[in-house]
Parts: structure tokens; sequence; C-alpha cells
């Protein structure tokens, strides 16, 4: 029976039956869907003289790391398939769209599940869908601005200026390795930052507890730096650039939910 400590404010404004939810959940699915797709789709168009696309000028922005440290050179990128060049443009604009997306997306998910939830709820909860968003920007700008040009630097290294009787060794990577490279480590560091929200939501349902987590710290060190490994390419400054503010991100989590455990019990 119901908490009669629970004001009517507490209550979703109306009940609604299953074939309601089912109907509200195709609503919220196909507006997300259509905005995808009319921004994919914008990604894609050409316009100008020489035509460019959003795409085109994606791509730019992501590959400027590297062309910063080739164009001196006269480096270049290549791609050897006929379809290699077609294939890039659609990656570029399914990351372009579903990252524009996402925000919106997240406000469908939110507009469906927060008629269901409790006043108190929904002020609880509210906070955790606005930091996701700029948690992930945060991630993917730190890796883009920081991680990325080091780890450029790293690899340039291996490169063998020409001496005599010996021929050069020189980069020349391909479109389609270059985006899947950057947009994996985008993708890695952006959910990455994503642990607070996570941590703090099991901690708030009653599932962890801020002790619980502090125990753990040691496991936590060893999975951010196997996680690391895996999500990063093989070289020491990516996969240390990405533990360290995993872990960093681990202790603000704790801080944190100690202070709400403090707050719910004044």
């Amino acid at each position: 029976m119901m908490s009669e400590n629970l004001s009517k404010d507490d209550l979703s404004d109306g009940q609604m039956s299953l074939m309601d939810h089912l109907i509200e959940l195709r609503t919220r699915l196909l507006i997300s869907i259509v905005i995808f797709i009319i921004l994919f789709l914008a990604c894609l168009i050409r316009v100008g003289e020489p035509s460019t696309s959003i795409a085109d000028q994606v791509y730019l922005f992501l590959q400027k790391p590297l062309a910063e440290l080739l164009v001196e050179r006269g480096g270049r990128m290549i791609f050897t398939g006929l379809h290699e060049g077609f294939f890039t443009q659609i990656k570029v604009a399914f990351f372009t769209s579903i990252s524009v997306a996402l925000p919106i997306i997240l406000i469908q998910v939110w507009k469906f599940v927060a008629p269901g939830l409790y006043k108190n709820e929904r002020n609880a909860m509210l906070p955790f869908m606005i930091a996701t968003p700029f948690l992930f920007i945060l991630g993917a700008a730190m890796v883009y601005y920081l991680v990325i040009p080091l780890a450029w630097q790293f690899f340039l290294s291996f490169e063998i200026n020409p001496g005599q009787g010996a021929l050069p060794i020189e980069v020349e990577p391909r479109i389609s390795e270059y985006l899947s490279l950057v947009m994996r480590l985008m993708f890695a560091f952006g959910l990455s930052f994503e642990l607070p929200v996570i941590l703090l939501l099991l901690v708030k349902s009653g599932i962890i507890t801020p002790n619980w987590l502090a125990e753990k710290r040691r496991y936590a060190i060893l999975v951010s730096f196997i996680a690391s490994a895996i999500l990063t390419p093989p070289d020491v400054i990516s996969q240390v650039m990405l533990a360290t503010p995993i872990i960093i991100l681990y202790e603000l989590s704790i801080i944190v939910a100690k202070i709400m455990y403090k707050t719910e019990e004044k």
C-alpha cells in the first residue's frame, strides 16, 4: 500500500495504461529517429562552390591535429579503395549527427520517464540528465585538445629519415583508419567521463555506499588501467592520460557521494 507520507504533489500528474505507455514510447522513438535522419542527411548535402558538406568540415576538424604535424613536411592522407572515401563521409556524418542528436535523445528519454516518477525523484534525476552530455563533451574535448596531439607526436617519432643507402620510412595514414581511431578515442574518453553519473546513481538508489566505493579503490585503479589499455592505442601516453582522469573522477564521486549521504541524514 502506498505510504501516506507522500503528498499528492509527489505523484505523477496522471496514470497511464500499458497501451498509453507503448504509444508514448513509440512517439519518443520516432522523434529521436526522425531528428537523427534529418541531421544525418544534412551532414551529407553538398553546397557552395567548391561544393562541401558538413561532413567535410567535421573531417577537416578531426584531422587538424595530424595536419598541423604533417603539412610542413608535405605529408598527406590516402585511401586505397575506391569506396573508402565515400564510406568515410558516411562515418563522419553518422558521428556528427549522433553527437548533435544526443542531447535531444536524452530529452526524449526524460520526457518518457519523468511522468512515471514522483516529484522528489524527478528533482533528484534532473541533475544527472544535465550532467551526462556535459561530461561526455568534456571527455571528448580532453582527448582532442590534449591526448591526440601528444599521441600523434609519439607515433610520428618512429619515422626514419633517409640515410646513406637507406630508404625513408614515412607515415601516410589511411583516412578510414585515422577516422576510426579518432572516433574510438573520443567515444572512449566521453563514456569514461560518465563514471560519476553512474556511481552517484547507484549510491542514490542504495545499491552501493560511499564506504563501499572507498574500500574498492584499489580495484577501481586496476580496472581503469585495464580499460585504458583496451580502449586506447598501444602507447603509454594515451593509456595513462585516460586512466588518470578516471581515477580522479572516481575519487570525486566518493566525495560527492559522502556529501549526498550527509545531506540525506540531515
